[in-house]
């Protein structure tokens, strides 16, 4: 069994790829840090939602998560 898959295809799913990659380890990274407070007083659940939840769940992160100190 032989699949092809378009290229034009993979030039649309590659920048996806790498972009959700980028929110994940970022938004990860930002949750790690010991000063940074959440919302919710939960890392753990915040972390789940920015592993779990795919391109939205870093972004829910970035705009609700977050409280500043």
């Amino acid at each position: 069994m032989n699949v092809s898959i378009d290229p034009t295809i993979l030039l649309l799913i590659i920048p996806i790829l790498v972009i959700q990659l980028g929110l994940l380890v970022w938004g990860l990274y930002d949750l790690t840090r010991p000063e940074r407070r959440v919302k919710g007083d939960s890392k753990v659940v915040w972390a789940l939602i920015i592993i779990f939840i795919n391109i939205i769940g870093p972004i829910l992160y970035f705009l609700v998560g977050r409280e500043e100190s």
